[in-house]
């Protein structure tokens, strides 16, 4: 009986470590992809602020532009300002309508 009860035990232990490895495996590629995850949160978050930052470099360099009086200002630049405050307020837009998702 005892050897019955032996035998019976190695293919048990056998399988409770291919389970632990296993487990451990999975362990792994979740840490490894939580970290590729917030590196990516990171990267979009300078994506976005470095557009904010053009934005606002062009938008000062179009006002600057205007304001030299020896230049003559097509419609063009003045569209151009317009459209970049535009998309620069429809971004923050999203971004705020993303973050109140986010809190709900």
């Amino acid at each position: 009986m005892g050897d019955v009860i032996m035998i019976m035990g190695i293919p048990s232990a056998i399988t409770g470590l291919c389970f632990w490895l296993l487990e451990r495996r999975m362990e792994k590629r979740e840490r490894e992809r939580e970290k590729k995850e917030a590196v990516r949160e990171k990267q979009e978050f300078l994506m976005v602020k470095g557009i904010g930052a053009a934005i606002a470099l062009g938008e000062a360099t179009a006002e600057a532009v205007a304001r030299i009086p020896d230049t003559h200002c097509n419609g063009d630049m003045h569209s151009a300002l317009e459209y970049a405050r535009q998309v620069k307020h429809e971004q923050k837009d999203f971004l705020t309508q993303q973050g109140i998702g986010a809190i709900y």
